[in-house]
């Protein structure tokens, strides 16, 4: 424990190891890493290449191999694991909790992942990792986990606590003793100091709590994080349509969801179409950010196209050229900041929330006070600036109506893409942005036109 807290992964220290594995130092390595988090050594690991890791591996005991395995970063994971053969994978996957082993197996290939479960000797792991395997990965039977504590509520409080003991061995946290019946459905749950203080004559069926809350294997894992988040829950057991408790999700699991759905709509955001990394190859991130890219060059060529349209009134009038960065930057924030609110609320469904219709007033009341404000502050500062007082009328009035406008769609996009089904994340990033530029220029040049009257 002592070496765990007094590791510290540094550049030095990555280039001290790096030394090592060069050397094949393995009294070095060996001693460096006894008793440090497998976590930190996933970290450690990161930054090394197939080869080098597997070597590592070699050097460490099978336990802390397996949970490096765990913690491994998903893209490097998959390719260290090409590095093992089926039995070495097997004895590994053995020693993780079934749900971290499924996890393993999803990333290989199905032959490979077939040949990895024959090697398994332990016939209810394996009977286990292919139960869930049937699963998708977005949904509860997919996230759970195998091991839990369960016991029958006819047993009397002698004979649950020994099973306890013995299921106990195969389980690394027990958050709750599931109490099932005679045909293994789910009745409920009994805390173990209720277990402890109980008289040794009575039954399971005298201390559990029939109140539980529990979901099926074909629950969302949106509703899944919804529920234990609602009811503050560090674990959830599962039931197949019968009612059969087939598994548990901890709260483990489902941070490890939470972190990817949040990365993922943060690329989704920022105009990423894939997960990458900081170290991905310069292919693989430039492709994943070239769409978004594109469609944001479409947008300004189409732009440059509107600003073709109303050139004689540029030529009459050049000063408009100058607040053009203004219309266009006011309703490109303006949109994200919409967009951001909806995507928020839509990722945390209140069963109270206001209906669209109330959404919406209140997103247009709140544009028009934002809008009257900068509407306001703009005229002021062109008059005092410039003392034209067409261009600052021009200028605040577009600036008024690009704000409802941008704020409109803001909120208006996202919820439109939800109801498709499509990601409305979607609507926080590029799209909104390039979407609210191009109808902010023709806003900005159709009130020129008018007011001008060119």
């Amino acid at each position: 424990m002592e070496a765990a807290m007094t590791f510290e992964l540094s550049v030095e220290f990555k280039d001290r190891f790096q030394q090592a594995l060069d050397a094949q130092d393995t009294a070095f390595i060996k001693s460096t890493l006894e008793g440090v988090n497998p976590a930190d050594i996933s970290a450690l690991l990161d930054e090394f290449d197939s080869k080098e890791c597997k070597y590592v591996f070699d050097l460490l005991p099978r336990e802390v191999g397996a949970r490096i395995l765990e913690d491994l970063e998903e893209d490097v994971r998959e390719e260290f694991l090409k590095e093992f053969s089926a039995t070495d994978l097997a004895s590994f996957v053995e020693l993780m909790d079934s749900d971290d082993g499924t996890d393993i197996l999803y990333e290989m290939s199905v032959t490979d992942r077939n040949e990895v479960i024959r090697q398994i000797s332990d016939e209810e792991k394996a009977s286990n990792l292919m139960e869930l395997l049937e699963y998708d990965e977005d949904v509860a039977g997919g996230l759970m986990a195998k091991e839990l504590i369960k016991a029958n509520m006819n047993w009397n409080i002698l004979q649950c606590i020994e099973e306890i003991r013995k299921q106990a061995e195969n389980v690394e946290k027990i958050y709750s003793v599931y109490v099932v019946d005679d045909h293994d459905r789910l009745v409920g749950k009994v805390a173990v100091k209720n277990l402890i203080i109980a008289k040794s004559s009575s039954k399971v069926a005298d201390v559990f709590d029939s109140q539980l809350i529990s979901v099926e294997t074909s629950t969302s894992e949106d509703e899944v994080i919804d529920i234990m988040q609602k009811y503050d829950l560090e674990a959830v057991p599962v039931v197949n349509a019968r009612g059969k408790l087939v598994g548990r999700i901890t709260i483990d699991d489902v941070i490890d969801v939470i972190k990817e759905i949040a990365d993922e709509e943060r690329q989704l955001m920022t105009g990423m179409s894939s997960d990458v990394e900081e170290d991905d190859t310069v292919w693989k991130i430039s492709r994943a950010r070239l769409p978004w890219l594109i469609i944001g060059m479409v947008g300004g060529l189409v732009g440059a196209q509107f600003m073709g349209f109303f050139k004689d009134e540029i030529i009459i009038v050049p000063a408009l050229a100058f607040f053009i960065p203004l219309i266009t930057a006011s309703g490109g924030n303006v949109g994200i900041q919409s967009s951001s609110i909806v995507v928020q609320s839509l990722a945390n469904p209140n069963v109270f929330a206001d209906s669209m219709w109330k959404r919406l007033l209140k997103v247009f009341m709140v544009a028009i006070v934002n809008g009257a404000i900068l509407s306001l502050m703009v005229f002021g500062a062109v008059i005092l600036v410039m003392r034209e007082q067409p261009l600052a009328a021009t200028v605040a009035i577009a600036l008024f109506s690009v704000v409802l406008l941008a704020s409109f769609m803001g909120t208006i996009t996202p919820l439109l893409l939800n109801r498709f089904g499509v990601n409305p994340a979607l609507a926080s990033g590029p799209f909104i942005t390039t979407t609210n530029d191009l109808l902010g220029l023709a806003v900005y040049f159709s009130t020129a036109h008018l007011l001008y009257n060119l």
